[in-house]
Parts: C-alpha cells; sequence; structure tokens
C-alpha cells in the first residue's frame, strides 16, 4: 500500500499579506526563524518586512535607549536585520502620528517623541505597545523563493494574540490549532539527534 502523504510540505490555502503572520516549519534552524511566528507588517512587489513575535529578550527597554521611561513593555528580537535599531507595533492608531495600519487595531511605528510622551504620562502602558530589535525582511520574491521551498506556513493571527507577550512556547500552541499534520510538526523534537 503506498501512502500518498507528504509530511514535509506546506498546504498553504491563504496568500502572505500585511496583518498575517508566517510560522516556520520545523527544520528551519535559522538562528533568528527557528520556531517562530513572524507578522507581516508590510507586503509589496517591492518585498516584505515583519516581525518575530515570539522570541522575547530579558532586557528593558530603558536599557536599549536613552532617555527613555522605564515601563514594562516587552522587547524582543524582530530579525536579522538591522538589529541596532528599535521598532515598535501599537494598537493607539492616529493618536501616534504616522502610524501605518497593519490589522484591525495594530499599527506599525509613527512618532517616536509622541510614543515617549505617551508612555511618561502613562496613556500608553505594555498592553498596547511591542518593541522590537531589528527586523525581518525581504526583497522581492524572496519570500515566494521560501514558501516554494516550504519554509513556512501562512495564518491568520487575532490583534489580541498579537499583542499578548509570547514565548517560544508559542510557537507550538499556533501549530496545534492547525490540525493534525501540524500537531505532528509542533511535536517534532527541537534537536532530533537528542532524540
Amino acid at each position: 500500500m503506498q501512502i500518498h502523504y507528504d509530511f514535509f510540505r506546506t498546504e498553504n490555502t491563504l496568500k502572505p499579506q500585511k496583518g498575517r503572520v508566517l510560522i516556520s516549519e520545523p527544520f528551519l534552524m535559522d538562528n533568528y526563524f527557528k520556531r517562530s511566528i513572524v507578522l507581516l507588517t508590510e507586503h509589496s512587489e517591492e518585498g516584505t518586512v515583519g516581525f518575530v513575535l515570539n522570541k522575547p529578550v530579558n532586557i528593558r527597554i530603558n536599557e536599549v535607549m536613552n532617555d527613555f521611561p522605564d515601563v514594562e513593555a516587552t522587547v524582543s528580537l524582530g530579525g536579522p536585520v538591522q538589529t541596532n535599531t528599535l521598532h515598535y507595533i501599537h494598537t493607539m492608531g492616529d493618536i501616534i502620528p504616522s502610524s501605518v495600519k497593519v490589522l484591525n487595531n495594530i499599527f506599525w511605528g509613527g512618532d517616536f517623541e509622541v510614543v515617549k510622551r505617551l508612555l511618561e504620562s502613562g496613556n500608553l502602558n505594555a498592553s498596547n505597545i511591542r518593541f522590537f530589535l531589528g527586523y525581518s525582511g525581504w526583497q522581492s520574491n524572496q519570500l515566494d523563493d521560501e514558501l516554494t521551498e516550504n519554509s513556512w506556513i501562512i495564518a491568520d493571527i487575532s490583534p489580541e494574540e498579537i499583542m499578548t507577550p509570547m514565548n517560544k512556547h508559542f510557537w507550538k500552541k499556533a501549530l496545534n490549532r492547525m490540525g493534525a499534520k501540524y500537531q505532528m510538526w509542533a511535536n517534532f523534537p527541537e534537536n532530533p539527534q537528542m532524540n
């Protein structure tokens, strides 16, 4: 009896677009993208930009930025590009000028001085903003090539989940929601040689 089931092939029914996430396949061993969930904040013919949601670092935002309020907001590794830059997503919309809408009630960037003032006044808190060191970027067609190579699953995620601090275990949780095949992926050992 021949089995017609390709365990290693992704089954993407969704297309990449702003507001969706990329979930890495379990065999992707890149330091930044291993078992990662990446929120796409921009996707066009010119390229794609996003932020890894589930790679927190144990550092406070005022340790990264001089003259910054000491707040409890999470800091995560956003990706391998320009890791010496700070980026943020938030739920404040037009209250932070020059923000870019990503998804219902999720915005990217905006006026940094306004962000600092809102944090200092208490009108912006850890539940409304997430910070990232660096970002994830793909040149034109680069992400399409990686999708063809079965490196990513494309999924939708709620704004509430996007703004919830995540750790590495969220990757497994996200896969477990996607059906039997991906539940097997979620249970695949992180280091098969140690099994």
